[in-house]
Parts: C-alpha cells; structure tokens; sequence
C-alpha cells in the first residue's frame, strides 16, 4: 500500500489545494452570461448533455466505481428549478458527479471566474454549464438575471459553498451562508449531495466514491430573509456532516498546522 500523501492547512475557509494555477479573467458587465444566438445555445445543448455524456459515464465508473444513493429524491421535481449544494472535493469529477443525479434535466454551475480564464477552452467551460461569479459590482445584475432564468426554465444549479478544492477530503469544511439566497429569495428546493469515500477490493485499500443525495430543503418562511438564509445553510451543512461519517478511507490525509 502506497505511503499516504500528507496536506498541511491553516485555514479551511480560503486555503485551495487544486494543481490548477489558472490566472482569473475580470468578469466585468461585458461578460456574456445570457447568449441569444440560437446557434450557440443548441452547441451548449448537444456538448453538455449529450457529447459529453458517455465520458462522465465512463470516467466515474472506471476511475471512482461512483455509486449514487437516493437519485429518486429529485425525481418529484423534474419540472422545477432547484439548487444543489455539495463538497468540493475532486476537480474533474465535481463538474458532472451532480450532473447525473438528475440527467436529462439541464445543469448549471455556480463558478469561481478562473473556471472560464482559459482561452477557448473558457467558452466551452461555459457551454457545459460555468456561471462565473463576478469580480466587479456591475456585473452582478447580469449575474443575477441569469441565475433566475435557469431556474425559470426548470434548470438546476449545482453551488459548492466551500468555495475551494480539497481532493480526496472526507469531512465537511465550514462554509458561509452567502450562497444560500438563491433559494431562499426565488422560493425553491434545494438538495445536498455528499461525496463520500469508501475502501472496496480484496484488501480494502481501493476507494470508490458513493455519493449521498438529501432533500428537498425548503425555506423556512417564518424566519426574515437574513435568517431563512442561516437556517437552510444549517439543515444543509449538518446534513453533509453526517453523511460525511460514510467515508470509511483516506486517500490524503489532512493535518491543520500550528
């Protein structure tokens, strides 16, 4: 068995370990999130779920032998507009894993602008689904609007709140509620899905990816809008946390330095 790779972190909020040094383009109020050329958007649709199909497919079942529990839970809301929250934690794989809980239905992903930096491939990026997160204020209403119509369209958006990679990790890193007004101001449905790793094989030391799917979470409209935004991050966080105790294997292990 393979001497275990050791990660030293000191902060769990902002610390990335993806290999990826991607240089971030200014995601400004010339950014086109909404593209109205009919061309472009059938390209979106055959790259992202179709020609891109069979390569998650195989890629998920040689690579991780990924196994889903609870898809059926989103199968109710086949014709509604939701969002997915989940642990950022393979940077290939965290690009369709969700994808598939709900195929054929349309994906869409919440992203740090780095996702869309590359020349041409940027463009691509995007039509698999990259939403970009804006770096300048005038950016955000273009932002906005384009998260409010995939959700008009019955589309769902995949967020991951911990904001940064930390591959192989099996626990659940604290994240902020920011992300959590999308549902909560459009009034949707959000599930969570949790990646968790598991040992398999005749000595145990294989890992396989079984990833957890939980929800509907609804808003709890009782509260004021600030603490509707807490609340669902709270059942959401808390949620992944248990599912999290599945992991059974360490492939990297993560120490916090003093």
């Amino acid at each position: 068995m393979k001497e275990k790779q050791v990660i030293y972190y000191k902060d769990e909020l902002n610390e990335e370990f993806s290999n990826a040094k991607i240089i971030p383009r200014t995601i400004d109020e010339s950014y086109k999130y909404i593209h109205k050329n009919p061309i472009w958007n059938i390209t979106s649709f055959i790259i992202q779920n179709i020609i891109s199909v069979p390569i998650k497919i195989l890629y998920s079942k040689i690579k991780f032998r990924i196994k889903y529990i609870g898809k059926e839970k989103v199968k109710p809301y086949k014709n509604v507009g939701y969002f997915m929250y989940g642990n950022h934690t393979q940077p290939f794989a965290d690009t369709f894993i969700p994808s598939r809980i709900n195929y054929p239905k349309r994906n869409f992903f919440i992203v740090n602008p780095e996702n869309v930096s590359m020349k041409f491939l940027g463009n691509i990026v995007q039509m698999l689904g990259a939403i970009p997160i804006p770096t300048t204020p005038k950016a955000m209403p273009n932002f906005l609007d384009s998260i409010n119509k995939k959700i008009d369209k019955n589309y769902s958006i995949t967020i991951y709140p911990e904001a940064h990679i930390w591959p192989y990790y099996t626990k659940i890193r604290p994240f902020k509620d920011v992300s959590f007004k999308y549902p909560v101001k459009l009034n949707k449905p959000a599930f969570c899905f949790t990646n968790t790793y598991q040992s398999y094989g005749k000595n145990n030391d294989k890992i396989k990816i079984v990833t957890y799917v939980d929800g509907p979470f609804f808003p709890n409209r009782e509260l004021t809008i600030k603490e509707q935004q807490k609340e669902l991050r709270e059942r959401i966080y808390n949620c992944m946390v248990e599912r999290s105790k599945n992991s059974n294997i360490e492939h990297i292990k993560y120490l916090k330095s003093k």
